[in-house]
């Protein structure tokens, strides 16, 4: 079980797991197929075979469900929201029946639980450490869980100065905004981005009109980038000395 204390929670935090849900309906084969061959790429592997795989803040589980497709030996999925471990579940439920793949709601600040997960050879952690609200201990925390000659693979925001001081007041402001406004809100910001890129196509000699296709890690909206909050950025060479 994992502790409810330790997961941080805050008017402030926005839901994501909620967002994960809606998500889910648009997984397909297709989506599959590009994360399989991601954690391919990023992880310079043909195939997980012999191998443990934590997925820490798993989101929608598409990821979870790669490793599985690469045939690793045990994989552990979690999520310190409910609405992502129902994602995880109904995502395992349609498209694997392995009994090797357990998926479970806790707090990567929850040192206690994790003691208990044992070593992995590979610790997976996608754009999740820096909404913890507490980025460095959570990083310090799953250091432990890879085993000697493991592979730990994060995604952090870049340290990008006043652009991120920006965002930090973007995402704040989302989650203060009442529910009604939020939509409106999104809209404008997501608005403004289009057209800043937009402009960005265009004086680099390119249609201004063609917009990238859609990330297989993304969610079908802006909602969870402008919304995601708590919100912490790092230079790289500040992880790696960390």
């Amino acid at each position: 079980m994992f502790r409810r204390d330790l997961i941080t929670v805050s008017e402030n935090n926005f839901n994501f797991g909620k967002n994960w849900e809606k998500f889910v309906k648009y997984i397909d084969e297709k989506k599959i197929e590009k994360a399989v061959e991601s954690l391919q790429e990023n992880l310079k592997v043909k195939t997980l075979k012999g191998k443990s795989f934590l997925d820490i803040g798993c989101g929608s589980g598409l990821f979870s469900l790669a490793a599985m497709r690469l045939k690793a030996d045990k994989i552990i999925s979690f999520d310190c929201s409910e609405g992502s471990v129902n994602a995880t579940k109904k995502i395992k439920a349609k498209y694997c029946d392995e009994t090797n793949w357990t998926i479970m709601q806790g707090s990567v600040l929850d040192k206690e639980m994790l003691s208990k997960l044992g070593k992995f050879d590979i610790v997976y952690s996608w754009g999740v450490l820096h909404h913890t609200g507490d980025m460095y201990r959570a990083l310090e925390n799953i250091v432990d869980l890879i085993k000697e000659h493991g592979k730990l693979f994060i995604a952090i925001y870049n340290d990008q100065g006043v652009l991120s001081a920006v965002w930090e007041k973007i995402k704040l402001t989302y989650t203060k905004l009442p529910d009604i406004l939020k939509m409106p809100y999104v809209i404008v910001i997501a608005s403004v981005l289009e057209f800043m890129r937009s402009l960005k196509r265009l004086f680099s000699g390119r249609n201004p009109f063609c917009r990238a296709s859609d990330s297989n890690r993304g969610m079908k909206s802006f909602i969870d980038w402008i919304g995601g909050y708590p919100f912490e950025v790092a230079k790289p060479e500040e992880i790696f000395n960390f």
